[in-house]
C-alpha cells in the first residue's frame, strides 16, 4: 500500500539524549496510569509498529494526536542517533468499515480507499514522517494465514462453528501488557469488538483468528475455509513479518492497550516463541470534545480535513496538538487553534529576525524536554521564551534564528 511523501528533516548540531517514555506494561511506582518512564532504543536500530486507522471518518483529532505523538517519538529517536524502522497498518476490512459502507450505500473497498487517501493528505499536511512500510490488512491475508498455521502448530487454536479462535491460555504471560484484572478485561472485550458471551469458547476472552464467511460480507479462501482475518492477528502478522519477533515500540491510542495490543502480543509471542513482542508499549491518551471522548461511534468528531478546508494552518493544528502531553487525557476547544495560530505567528516573526539569543541553550532545553517523556508542552514553552527575548531585541547572534528554525522543524515538525 502506498504511504505519503516524507518531509525533509533538517540536521541539528549535536545529539539528543536517550529517550524515556511511559511504558503501559510497566507499573509506575508513583501510580501514573500511563506506566513507568523507561528508556527506548537500546541499539542503533529502533523498530516501531504503530496501529493505523480503520478507514472511515478519517482523520479526527484523536487520530491526529496519536500519529503526531509517534512522529515526535520518531524524530527524538533519530536525533539521539537511532535509525528507525517504522511500520504502520491499515485495517481496510473490519466490521465497523463494513457497517459504515452498508449504512451509506457504498462499496466498502471504495470507502476504505477514499478514507485512506484522506488520511494520507492529512498526514502530509501535518508533516508526519511516513512509515517505511504502510501495509493493508487485505494485502496481508497470506501473512495472517501463515501466522494461524504457526499458532495451530503450537496447539493454540481451536474451531467453533467454522470460526478459528486463539486460546489465550497458550500464553502464560497474557495480561502483562494492559495490567488489567479479569473483570476489567471481560468488560472491555465486550465493549471493544470481542465476543466474551459467545457459547462454546474455551475462555470468554479468546479472540477470533479467522472469521468464517457470512452472507453479504467479503471473504477470501484459506485452509480454514472462506472467511476473513481477525483484527488482532492482522497486526501481529504484519509486525513480525516486517520487523521481526521483537520490536522496540508498540504504539497506538490507549484504547488499544486492551484488547488489541494484549492479544497481538500474545499471538506474536506464541507464534514466534519469543518474549517480549515489544520492549515498550507507548500509548496516546484520549482526546475529548463536548464532554466526551472523541469517537466515531458517538460522532463528536473534529476532522483535520474540515479544519484545513476552513482555512486552518496545518502547522497551527500540529502546534495545538503538541501543547498537550501525550500521556494525559485532554479536551479539544475551538480556542486551542486560535492560541496555536498566535503562537505560530510569534515564532515565525522571531525566526525572521536578523539576530537573536544564542540557540544552543534552547536546543538543550528542547532536547531535554522531549527526551523526558516526550514533554512537548515544556518544549514549546522553551521556544516561547526564546521568541520573547527576540521580541525584546535581546541577543545578537545572527545565526540563531536559522538554527532555531531548523530545531523546531527537525524535532517538533513545525515548518516556520
Amino acid at each position: 500500500m502506498q504511504s505519503w511523501p516524507a518531509p525533509l528533516v533538517p540536521r541539528v548540531e549535536g545529539t539528543g539524549p536517550q529517550l524515556r517514555v511511559r511504558d503501559t506494561a510497566a507499573a509506575d511506582p508513583d501510580g501514573h496510569p500511563g506506566g513507568a518512564l523507561r528508556p527506548v532504543g537500546s541499539g542503533h536500530v529502533a523498530r516501531m509498529y504503530v496501529c493505523g486507522i480503520t478507514p472511515y471518518d478519517a482523520t479526527h483529532l484523536g487520530h491526529a494526536a496519536t500519529y503526531v505523538t509517534f512522529d515526535l517519538l520518531q524524530r527524538v529517536l533519530r536525533d539521539a542517533g537511532h535509525r528507525i524502522v517504522y511500520v504502520q497498518n491499515v485495517t481496510d476490512v473490519d466490521d465497523p468499515l463494513l457497517e459504515r459502507a452498508a449504512r451509506d450505500g457504498v462499496d466498502w473497498r471504495a470507502l476504505a480507499e477514499a478514507q485512506t487517501q484522506l488520511f494520507r493528505e492529512d498526514m502530509t499536511a501535518l508533516r508526519v514522517l511516513p512509515p517505511d512500510a504502510y501495509v493493508g490488512a487485505v494485502e496481508s491475508i497470506p501473512l495472517v494465514i501463515s501466522m494461524i498455521h504457526r499458532l495451530a502448530a503450537a496447539e493454540a487454536t481451536y474451531e467453533l462453528d467454522g470460526d478459528v479462535y486463539f486460546a489465550t491460555a497458550a500464553e502464560p504471560r497474557f495480561g502483562e501488557v494492559s495490567r488489567l484484572d479479569r473483570d476489567a478485561m471481560l468488560a472491555l472485550s465486550a465493549e471493544r469488538g470481542g465476543d466474551p458471551g459467545r457459547p462454546g469458547k474455551k475462555d470468554p476472552l479468546d479472540p477470533v483468528l479467522w472469521r468464517a464467511a457470512r452472507a453479504g460480507e467479503p471473504s477470501w479462501q484459506s485452509p480454514y475455509g472462506p472467511g476473513r482475518p481477525g483484527w488482532h492477528v492482522e497486526c501481529a502478522a504484519i509486525a513480525t513479518t516486517h520487523l521481526g519477533p521483537t520490536i522496540d515500540v508498540q504504539g497506538g491510542g490507549i484504547d488499544l492497550a486492551f484488547p488489541h495490543h494484549e492479544m497481538s502480543a500474545a499471538h506474536a509471542q506464541v507464534a514466534t516463541g519469543t518474549w517480549p513482542f515489544a520492549r515498550s508499549y507507548v500509548h496516546q491518551a484520549m482526546v475529548g470534545f463536548d464532554g466526551h471522548k472523541m469517537s466515531k461511534s458517538r460522532g463528536n468528531l473534529v476532522l483535520v480535513s474540515r479544519l484545513r478546508a476552513d482555512g486552518a494552518d496545518p502547522m497551527a493544528i500540529r502546534l495545538a496538538l503538541l501543547d498537550h502531553r501525550h500521556d494525559a487525557d485532554w479536551e479539544w476547544h475551538a480556542e486551542d487553534l486560535t492560541v496555536a495560530q498566535e503562537r505560530l505567528n510569534v515564532w515565525r516573526t522571531a525566526v525572521g529576525a536578523e539576530a537573536g539569543p544564542a540557540a544552543a541553550p534552547l536546543v538543550s532545553a528542547v532536547r531535554g524536554a522531549l527526551g523526558d517523556g516526550l514533554d512537548s508542552p515544556r518544549a514549546l514553552a522553551a521556544v516561547d521564551r526564546w521568541a520573547t527575548e527576540v521580541a525584546l531585541h535581546r541577543g545578537e547572534d545572527p545565526g540563531a534564528p536559522g538554527e532555531v528554525r531548523r530545531l523546531v522543524d527537525a524535532l517538533l515538525g513545525i515548518a516556520l
